[in-house]
């Protein structure tokens, strides 16, 4: 007499990006990874055009007459023309001055802010937030925002491009949410050693809050090195402008770039296109380079200050 044994059976594992859901049929990932894969093309073949076009020599853009997918002869003559010396070159500098010191110090005024708010029973605490939240909802307007850099003194001055946005009410809220959320025992048994707020703030909650924290950073030095319209309002010369109202001036408006703009005056220039998209890829790369470094504290930053407190 034999025994039979029935094994149980259990269905194929199927994964997914997201928890608790099944990945679907293998059709359907295919489909997915299909249009994944057509978005990404989308996006990778101007970015490719252009720094095809930027590397490219003024032949094959004579040929083309105009942008150039994949370059027959690469050279880097349009970036030494707009790097060794002159317009663009003191634009990079300046952005990059302009980024460094607002970064810090919109982070050190809405890291200060947020913790003043995050303390139940602070001076001004419901006052203040209150007013953060008004300012979300009205926005002042071109005018009397520039009549009050006007009367500060502040016009063609590099603080007018970093004062003016310094604090962003939503970071700051985003900020005080998830310092609401730290444990409030840690905090007492801190206060109670005999640590001051400042210590508190400098070796305790900052510590525990680097996610947050970076995003914020990243949002803010993204704001500053985007940010063209201050710098067309505030600043009236020319050599103290950042690059993205360069970029805005010569590629948007498509303003001719003249010799004395470059380099060397008195040297040849590439083709405009070239120049063109030279200035679009050096806007552009600081930002891809510095984000996969604060890439994964994106998704965690953002979820953790929105959601909590």
């Amino acid at each position: 007499m034999t025994t039979l044994s029935t094994t149980s059976r259990r269905p194929a594992r199927t994964y997914s990006a997201v928890p608790g859901q099944s990945g679907g049929s293998p059709a359907w990932r295919t489909l997915k990874s299909l249009i994944l894969l057509v978005c990404v093309i989308l996006v990778a073949i101007p970015f490719l055009a252009v720094l095809s076009t930027s590397l490219a020599d003024a032949a094959q853009i004579n040929q083309t007459g105009g942008f150039v997918l994949w370059p027959d002869h690469p050279t880097l003559d349009s970036y030494k023309a707009l790097l060794g010396g002159g317009l663009v070159s003191r634009a990079m500098l300046v952005s990059v001055g302009i980024t460094v010191v607002g970064t810090a110090i919109s982070l050190a005024a809405s890291i200060t802010l947020a913790y003043g708010l995050s303390r139940s029973g602070a001076y001004g605490q419901k006052t203040i937030l209150l007013l953060l939240v008004f300012s979300l909802l009205f926005v002042p307007g071109v005018i009397p925002s520039y009549l009050l850099v006007k009367q500060l003194g502040l016009i063609n001055s590099y603080w007018a491009l970093i004062l003016p946005t310094a604090v962003n009410a939503f970071n700051v809220i985003v900020l005080r949410s998830f310092f609401s959320s730290l444990p409030r025992e840690l905090i007492d048994a801190a206060r109670i050693d005999g640590a001051s707020e400042w210590r508190i703030l400098t070796r305790i909650v900052m510590p525990l809050s680097k996610a947050s924290i970076a995003v914020i950073g990243l949002f803010y030095a993204v704001s500053y090195w985007n940010a063209f319209f201050n710098a067309l309002i505030y600043i009236n010369q020319s050599v103290k402008w950042p690059l993205q109202l360069v970029l805005q001036t010569y590629v948007v408006n498509n303003a001719a770039i003249g010799q004395g703009q470059t380099s060397d005056p008195a040297a040849a220039l590439p083709p405009t296109v070239a120049l063109q998209a030279a200035i679009l890829i050096l806007s552009i790369v600081p930002i891809i380079i510095i984000y996969p470094f604060l890439q994964k504290h994106l998704t965690k930053g953002v979820m953790i200050g929105a959601v909590k407190g």
